[in-house]
């Protein structure tokens, strides 16, 4: 690996590198990301810096690829490789919310028709997905910073926006874009983001069947609380499927 002792000195471990890895392969195996989309995850040993992709489609993710970035969105480093424009998702988040040590950007597919029918928030609506709550918020980027915008967290500015909307909840609609779901760990946020993706597509279905009995509060939390102890299982199977997938 070309860049093991670059890494080593900032005090990444190979157990954080390999983890982020197979995140983006994963994320990309579960139809949640495609050829866009990003995770990141905090510097275990640095809360002011974060280790994200260079600029490319996360199903082809390796460790060469990962690059140190501070909370500012600047690569650590005088490598000049692309980075995704929207790295200001990732640092502004980590800026406002310390307990957040990953975090996972998508465009999936169930997800986006929730992000512009004001009459239908995503709800959580089985067991899985209790950490959604009664209604994710959505990001209305128009709001501030006008309507001619690519929707795209280009920004700071527009990243410290987005951030705002995770002061209650761990998942973050991005009108006509995507969203966002942050995590204490690596594993939680993918089985958070895949989670979210199942949850839109059955409420989708299920709306056109009829009224919808969502969970209720003390459901979501007594949900989240039990089956997000559990991450390790769902995590270790789609690992083991993602490393043979590329064998």
């Amino acid at each position: 690996m070309t860049q093991t002792s670059p890494r080593h000195a900032s005090g990444i471990s190979n157990a954080i590198l390999e983890d982020l890895v197979a995140a983006n392969h994963i994320l990309y195996d579960q139809g949640v990301v495609d050829a866009f989309g990003h995770i990141s995850v905090r510097h275990e040993n640095n809360p002011d810096h974060f280790l994200l992709a260079r600029n490319m489609a996360p199903g082809q993710v390796t460790e060469d690829d990962i690059v140190e970035f501070t909370l500012n969105g600047d690569p650590v480093g005088s490598e000049a490789r692309r980075v995704y424009l929207e790295r200001f998702i990732h640092g502004e988040i980590y800026r406002q919310r310390p307990d957040v040590q990953s975090i996972v950007h998508s465009h999936s597919h169930a997800i986006v028709p929730l992000t512009v029918v004001e009459s239908t928030p995503l709800r959580a609506m089985f067991h899985m997905a209790g950490f959604i709550g009664q209604a994710a918020p959505i990001f209305e980027i128009r709001e501030e910073f006008g309507d001619a915008t690519s929707l795209l967290i280009s920004d700071r500015d527009k990243g410290r926006a987005l951030a705002d909307c995770f002061a209650n909840s761990d998942i973050v609609l991005m009108r006509g874009h995507g969203s966002t779901v942050v995590g204490g760990s690596i594993q939680q946020a993918v089985y958070r983001a895949v989670y979210a993706e199942l949850n839109a597509r059955y409420q989708i279905q299920a709306t056109q069947m009829g009224t919808v009995r969502y969970l209720t509060p003390g459901e979501c939390q007594t949900c989240s609380d039990t089956i997000e102890a559990q991450v390790k299982r769902p995590w270790d199977l789609w690992r083991e499927e993602a490393a043979a997938a590329r064998k």
